[in-house]
C-alpha cells in the first residue's frame, strides 16, 4: 500500500510547489504561526485555478487558542465550510472541543452537515482532547475520514507510541495521519513507528523579502513578532527531499 503525503501549505505557491513534488494532497490554511487558520476565499479560489492533480482541503479554524466555541463562532465556521464547498475545494478540515476535552458532537456534525457530503478531516485540535481513544471513537461514530495528530506530544516522534495504537485500534474506520515535525530526517523512524500510511507535513524555508526599500522601525504584528523582511515559503525541492527519505 502505497503512502499518502499531504502538505501544510499557506499560499497559492505552496499549492503549485507541492504539485510540483509530488505530494496527494495539501491542506491549505492561512496563519499558520497561528497553527493554521481559514484561508480566503480569494486564496482558495486561485488555488484551485492553479493546480490540477492534487487535492485541496481546507482548514476552517476562525482563530488561535482553544477549540472551544461560542455560537458566533460555529456560525462563522458553518458559513465558511459552505463557501469553500461552493468553491470547489476537495476537503475541509475541521475540529472543535467541549471546555472538558471531549469532541463537540453537536458542533462537529453541524460542520459535517454544512460540508455536503466532502471529506472530513479532524485537526489537532484531537491533540487537546482528554481521552485519545474516547475522541477516535466519536470521530469513527460521525463518519469523520481522517484526524491529525501529534500523538498528544510536542511531535510526532514523540507521541509515536500513541499514533501507533491509535492506528491499530482504527484499522479501516478512520485514516489516523501523523503531523507535526516531520522533517526528512525523521520520517522513515515515524513511519515504521506508527505503521501510519498518510503522513502531514510542512515543507518551510526563509525567503528574504523583495523590498527594496525597508523602514525598520514600525512592524505589523504583536509582541512577538516575526522579521518584516522575511517570508516562510513552500518549496518543491524541501518537499521532495522528506518524500525521498520515506522512501
Amino acid at each position: 500500500m502505497s503512502l499518502t503525503y499531504e502538505i501544510c501549505i499557506d499560499s497559492v505557491a505552496g499549492a503549485v510547489a507541492a504539485e510540483r513534488a509530488g505530494a496527494h494532497r495539501v491542506e491549505l490554511c492561512a496563519a499558520l504561526f497561528e497553527g493554521g487558520l481559514t484561508p480566503t476565499l480569494g486564496t482558495v479560489r486561485a488555488a484551485l485555478a492553479a493546480v490540477s492533480s492534487i487535492r485541496v482541503h481546507a482548514i476552517v479554524r476562525p482563530r488561535g487558542g482553544d477549540f472551544i466555541y461560542d455560537e458566533y463562532e460555529v456560525a462563522a465556521m458553518e458559513h465558511d465550510v459552505a463557501l469553500l464547498r461552493e468553491a470547489g475545494v476537495h476537503g475541509v478540515v475541521i475540529g472543535a472541543l467541549t471546555a472538558a476535552g471531549e469532541v463537540d458532537r453537536p458542533v462537529t456534525e453541524r460542520l459535517i452537515a454544512a460540508a455536503g457530503g466532502l471529506p472530513i478531516t479532524f485537526h489537532r485540535a484531537f491533540d487537546m482532547a482528554a481521552d485519545p481513544f474516547a475522541a477516535l471513537e466519536t470521530l469513527v461514530d460521525l463518519g469523520v475520514d481522517r484526524v491529525l495528530t501529534s500523538g498528544q506530544e510536542v511531535s510526532v516522534l514523540e507521541g509515536a507510541p500513541l499514533i501507533a495504537e491509535l492506528v491499530e485500534r482504527a484499522g479501516d474506520r478512520i485514516v489516523v495521519m501523523p503531523g507535526g515535525g516531520v522533517t526528512d530526517r525523521n520520517i522513515g523512524r515515524i513511519l515504521a513507528a506508527t505503521g501510519a500510511r498518510e503522513i502531514h507535513f510542512a515543507a518551510l524555508t526563509d525567503e528574504p523579502s523583495p523590498a527594496v526599500h525597508r523602514n525598520p522601525r514600525p512592524f505589523m504584528g504583536g509582541e512577538l513578532r516575526q522579521p518584516e523582511y522575511r517570508r516562510r515559503v513552500t518549496t518543491a525541492g524541501a518537499i521532495a527531499t522528506v518524500l525521498r527519505a520515506a522512501g
